[in-house]
């Protein structure tokens, strides 16, 4: 068996052309109803009968200006801006479903560790322990301009930061030990004050005395999940992570980053089946492998169009840390020229969009490239499920974070179409149990 799981994330996510990047080959769009609650909970409630684990909510705090100097494209185009607040999301969707779990994305340098700490334990209430932490470090130094840096730190820089950020955060929730919650009323004793206590942390990035205000809920700590693949990227999974999520290509590369990141988990003294590596993917889903086929390739025709090569060249302007303006280099430019060193973004993202570019020129590698993977998973919910097991049999699990466009179609080709056909060869669970979001990572 293994994990499903959803990633909301830009491009893809509820915002005004979720479905389209604009103009792609996707029916329908998210540009009336975006901020229409309906349609979260429809995600909500469909994914949860399909037996997903959790609900991942991406989340970048900026409106973006790298490409062409000008937030024109951002703006006009509907990339990553507007884009909503995930954490209110939290209570809204477990109000409406019992099970599955949902991880909004909290950024170390937009929220101090005693605010992420007591808004993370009070949602853990709120939710009845479905809540995760998705740990990020955030790109761009429009984002860090935002929180009062002149520019974003230096990409292993922020890694140390965010090592730092998690172990305060964890003191802050730990610091009301097992047994302080007396709660008697007949002697009029709440909490034993003996039992809770400060942290006095003084480190290089963050200060913090504690204890945290608040009781701790049902998970204590709620699961982290990052996305890092770079060294300092996996050291911090390995030493904190409950759910890690990679972007890779293939099942032999899939089972070499699950095979070093399960070392790497090990060396912190740390089980590594208690960490599930979830695998991002973009399948092509259809009532035919043909008509499948046929969106495919209509996605790859609009890749090559201006509207297509436009968002491509956003994206890595975005993905470099807004410090390289792909806007402003000439498409003809061969690859080897330019210099890539320059960026302080996602090192790992980059190197995927310039994967086997030797020889090529930046317009050839915008038609063809894109950040994300379908792994294949191309067809009927009988082929793509084939494809699923023959992928996990490689790699060893443990499960796929699926990143396709936001619509109810998808929700129904996912609860509906591919999820009865993978329950039926008893490949996903049939049925959650456990309660809390810890419970569905670690249940098989």
């Amino acid at each position: 068996m293994f994990h499903l799981a959803w990633f909301l994330g830009d491009g893809f996510g509820i915002h005004p052309w979720s479905t389209t990047n604009g103009d792609g080959p996707w029916v329908g769009n998210n540009v009336n109803d975006w901020m229409d609650p309906q349609i979260y909970l429809d995600m909500a409630t469909s994914l949860e009968r399909a037996g997903f684990d959790y609900i991942l909510f991406e989340d970048t705090a900026m409106v973006e200006d790298s490409y062409n100097g000008t937030a024109d494209t951002s703006l006009r185009r509907g990339f990553m801006a507007p884009k909503n607040d995930p954490m209110p999301l939290v209570p809204l969707l477990t109000r409406a479903t019992k099970h599955i779990g949902i991880i909004p994305t909290v950024s170390t340098i937009q929220y101090p560790p005693y605010l992420a700490a007591r808004l993370f334990t009070t949602l853990d209430h709120l939710t009845e322990g479905r809540v995760g932490m998705n740990v990020v470090t955030s790109v761009t130094d429009r984002v860090a301009q935002n929180f009062g840096y002149d520019q974003h730190l230096d990409h292993d820089e922020r890694y140390a930061m965010a090592m730092e950020w998690v172990d305060v955060v964890l003191a802050l929730q730990q610091s009301w030990e097992e047994g302080a919650v007396v709660a008697d009323p007949v002697a009029g004793v709440y909490a034993d004050y003996t039992k809770v206590r400060p942290i006095d942390h003084k480190g290089r990035f963050f200060s913090s005395r504690g204890p945290l205000n608040t009781i701790p809920g049902p998970q204590r700590t709620p699961p982290i999940c990052s996305a890092g693949s770079s060294p300092a990227g996996r050291e911090l999974a390995a030493r904190y992570d409950d759910t890690m999520i990679s972007m890779v290509k293939s099942g032999a590369a899939g089972r070499a980053y699950r095979d070093d990141m399960r070392e790497r988990v090990a060396s912190y003294g740390r089980n590594p089946d208690d960490v599930k590596f979830l695998f991002l993917a973009t399948p092509w889903i259809a009532a035919t492998d043909s008509e499948a086929q046929d969106q495919f390739d209509a996605y790859n025709r609009w890749k090559a169009t201006d509207k297509g090569v436009e968002y491509n060249l956003w994206n890595m302007s975005y993905t470099s840390g807004g410090r390289i303006d792909f806007g402003g280099i000439d498409p003809d430019t061969p690859v080897s020229e330019i210099d890539l060193s320059r960026q302080n973004g996602e090192h790992t993202s980059i190197a995927n969009l310039f994967e086997n570019s030797e020889g090529k020129t930046l317009r050839e590698v915008v038609a063809t490239s894109h950040q994300t993977s379908d792994m294949g998973l191309i067809g009927s919910p009988e082929t793509v499920a084939s494809k699923m097991e023959e992928l996990m049999d490689e790699i060893g699990g443990d499960g796929f974070l699926i990143y396709m466009p936001t619509t109810r179609m998808n929700f129904a080709l996912m609860a509906d179409g591919l999820a009865p056909v993978l329950r039926r060869r008893g490949l996903i669970r049939d049925g959650y149990a456990g309660s809390t979001l810890r419970d569905h990572l670690r249940e098989f």
